[in-house]
C-alpha cells in the first residue's frame, strides 16, 4: 500500500463539481493499493499517517503528529500511485490492486485511521475527483507499506 502525503492547512476534494470531503489543518493522504497488500499493510498504513511528526512544535521542530495538533486527515484514492513507467510512454498498472480488493482495503484504511482521535474525510473511490490542497511548508512525504522507497 503506498501513500503521499502532503501536510495542510486546508484541503478538499470534489466529484463533479460537488464537494465530498473537506479538511481544515491536517494531512491530506492519496493511497493506493497493491495486488499483493492485505491487512497487515493497512495496519502499518494507518499507524504511519496519524503519528508521523510532520507539524512544528514550539520550537519549530517537526516534532508534533496530526494527533498531537488535534488535525484533520483528508484520504483520497488513487490508484495511480502503482503506475510503473519504466517502459515506454504510458503506465502499466499491473501491480495495482483489482478494484474490488481495493476498495475493500481503501475502507479498511479510512476506518483504521478512524479509530483515532482525528477527524477523517474522504473522497470517492472510483470517482473522477478534483483535489484542491494548501500545502503548508511545502511537506509532502511517500510512503509504502512493502518499505520499496
Amino acid at each position: 500500500m503506498r501513500a503521499v502525503v502532503q501536510r495542510v492547512s486546508e484541503a478538499e476534494v470534489s466529484v463533479g463539481g460537488a464537494g465530498v470531503g473537506r479538511i481544515g489543518r491536517g494531512v491530506l493522504v492519496l493511497v493506493g493499493v497493491g495486488r499483493e497488500d492485505g491487512p497487515e499493510d493497512v495496519r502499518y498504513l494507518a499507524d504511519k499517517i496519524v503519528h508521523l511528526r510532520i507539524f512544528p512544535d514550539d520550537d519549530g521542530k517537526m516534532n508534533r503528529s496530526v494527533v498531537d495538533i488535534g488535525g484533520d486527515v483528508l484520504i483520497v484514492s488513487q490508484f495511480t500511485l502503482w503506475g510503473d513507467c519504466r517502459k515506454g510512454r504510458r503506465p502499466s498498472f499491473v501491480d495495482a490492486a483489482p478494484p474490488e480488493k481495493a476498495h475493500a482495503l481503501y475502507l479498511c484504511l479510512v476506518e483504521a485511521v478512524r479509530s483515532h482521535p482525528v477527524r477523517v474525510a474522504t473522497g470517492r473511490f472510483q470517482e473522477t475527483m478534483a483535489v484542491k490542497l494548501v500545502n503548508d511548508g511545502p511537506v509532502t512525504l511517500l510512503l509504502d507499506s512493502r518499505k520499496n522507497f
